[in-house]
């Protein structure tokens, strides 16, 4: 007997004017849950954007279908798509929400459907960032940056994506940086970078297509200059080279990620604290992540599986989408009176 078919991952993301963004959050929950596919989806009137999971067959049918003219009328074609697989779901739920933006940044020059920097490929990043000229910054969050990035790469040591603005302001200059090169996770936040700093004045703006994720998969672990692991949004954590699943784990008291050595570190209680919450934690909380941990390794014993996931996905969509609905039918009533 053949093992089973792994789990398929998928991150996607366009920029597209989508004033009517709201009325896709139904079928689209409704066709995930159908298939079994868990993770989430963001809509905004400037695109789509997420990292959702299920058999291969559910994510082929969601691309094919989410590319095609139906309801989407093909606006999501030729989106930024990248796969993955795991051996076990990474998700919980299905969710799709809405958003004013796909990925937060709080500057409404910065419209990547108008202008954005130079996509370079993979495969060409290297001599790109090898230019003595270039400043090559990391569009992501310290968190993410802790666990692994590209050699020589500067740190804007940003907790939030919003907070890039001001790190350009305090650290940049166009008449005296004149070429620029960033680079994030998947592509969209470097996108949207890209497209701010144009509007801003600098001239050679340049960023990694496809991001990370995108590098890791195609260029030659011998060849690379990426150090360390790629932190992503779902219960893998972080991969390396090839895409495989790196070694990285999440505190589960604060979320932060792991590396193995943060594990090793003295204030780590596994399923408790690490040294960035335990400074801060009370003691009724730690008590309480103990329990729960020993609850955890009790059940694993026991070779129990984790129960109710599925019904809280298929809940989960069902909420959404009648939610859509009586929004749907509030807007219609008041264009019905306004008429």
């Amino acid at each position: 007997m053949s093992d089973p078919a792994p789990v398929k991952i998928v991150a996607l993301y366009k920029f597209v004017d989508q004033p009517d963004f709201e009325t896709l959050r139904a079928p689209i929950a409704e066709f995930c849950c159908a298939r079994g596919i868990r993770g989430t989806l963001l809509l905004a009137p400037e695109g789509i954007n997420g990292t959702v999971a299920g058999t291969p067959d559910a994510i082929g049918e969601l691309v094919s279908w989410l590319e095609s003219g139906n309801i989407f009328g093909g606006r999501f074609a030729g989106a930024e798509i990248k796969y993955s697989t795991a051996d076990t779901m990474p998700f919980h739920r299905m969710k799709v929400r809405l958003k004013e933006e796909i990925v937060t940044l709080r500057a409404p020059e910065a419209n990547p459907g108008r202008q954005v920097g130079t996509y370079v490929d993979p495969e060409d990043w290297n001599a790109l960032i090898e230019d003595e000229e270039i400043v090559l910054i990391d569009t992501r969050n310290d968190y993410e940056v802790g666990l692994g990035t590209f050699r020589n790469a500067v740190d804007p040591r940003t907790e939030t994506f919003t907070a890039f603005k001001d790190y350009v302001a305090a650290n940049l200059d166009p008449a005296r940086h004149k070429k620029v090169a960033m680079f994030c996770t998947g592509g969209i936040r470097c996108e949207k970078a890209s497209s701010y700093m144009l509007a801003q004045g600098f001239e050679e703006v340049y960023h990694l297509k496809g991001g990370i994720l995108a590098y890791l998969e195609k260029v030659p672990q011998e060849q690379s200059r990426w150090e360390g692991e790629c932190f992503v949004f779902d219960e893998r954590v972080s991969v390396g080279h090839g895409l495989k699943i790196g070694e990285a784990t999440l505190c589960r008291a604060c979320r932060q990620p792991l590396s193995p050595l943060d594990r090793e570190r003295p204030e780590f209680v596994d399923g408790v604290q690490c040294h960035h919450c335990a400074a801060s934690m009370s003691e009724d909380k730690r008590a309480a992540a103990a329990e729960r941990q020993r609850q955890i390794e009790l059940a694993t014993a026991r070779g129990e599986a984790h129960m109710g996931a599925d019904a809280a996905a298929a809940a989960e969509a069902r909420r959404q989408a009648n939610k859509s609905r009586r929004q749907a039918d509030r807007q219609r009533n008041r264009a019905g009176e306004l008429s």
